[in-house]
């Protein structure tokens, strides 16, 4: 595995003189991402760059892919990035990331385009009933009685992301937990429940976490920590 860089904030002279506990549980931090845990560290390069790009700071999004790519990151596996960020973020933050996956790898031979899938008559209501244990969310229950050409292209894009994206389904689940703690999202627990299902350990799905923290602060923990929990203890059913 490829030593990462040090992070500038560790250089920066204000801190290094008023801050040694705020460097030192930085620098802590960043350990548990930047080597190989319950995930490998590839992937949560990976993950800490999209969380980057999903908070608009595009530096720290270069390095961490950078990061990546030195720990042997493919262009197959970060464009599950863009996937990811199509779906969940748009179209913007989708152009964002893949300009830098363009200029980070350099020159990319992508594969023949695919013909375009069409969800088949109620495919959608199928995979939504058996991703959320037979009750289908509001929100997608009225979008599938006002608008069931959008729901079908909800579901398309939920597939896209989860079970066809280049990464395993547990890791397409880590790599939106890490998008949405980046921005403190209450949709979280639907996918700590989404990486349980698809056999992450709540290590892995805490160091996926975590790896919001460079972009978003301890905060991106707290928004989602507590869901792990014993469920005696307010934490979210297994």
């Amino acid at each position: 595995m490829t030593k990462s860089p040090e992070s500038p904030i560790m250089e920066l002279p204000l801190l290094r003189g008023y801050a040694p506990y705020t460097l030192a549980g930085f620098a802590q931090f960043r350990a548990v991402i930047d080597t190989d845990g319950a995930v490998p560290a590839k992937l949560k390069a990976l993950f800490a760059a999209v969380a980057a790009v999903d908070r608009h700071h595009l530096a720290l999004a270069r390095r961490e892919l950078e990061r990546g790519i030195g720990n042997g990151l493919s262009v197959k596996e970060a464009t599950a990035g863009i996937i990811v960020l199509t779906s969940l973020r748009g179209e913007a933050a989708s152009f964002e990331f893949a300009e830098l996956v363009a200029d980070c790898f350099g020159k990319i031979e992508a594969p023949a385009a695919q013909p375009l899938p069409e969800a088949g008559e109620g495919e959608a209501v199928a995979n939504f009933k058996a991703y959320w244990d037979g009750v289908i969310p509001t929100p997608l229950a009225q979008l599938i009685r006002l608008v069931p050409s959008a729901a079908d292209a909800y579901y398309l894009m939920r597939k896209g992301s989860i079970d066809a994206n280049p990464l395993s389904p547990k890791h397409g689940e880590l790599l939106l937990l890490a998008i949405l703690a980046a921005g403190y999202s209450p949709m979280a627990a639907t996918h700590v429940r989404g990486a349980r299902n698809a056999g992450a350990t709540d290590e892995e799905i805490a160091e996926a976490v975590l790896c919001a923290v460079p972009s978003a602060g301890i905060a991106a923990w707290m928004a989602v920590g507590a869901m792990l929990a014993p469920p005696e203890e307010g934490g979210l059913p297994r």
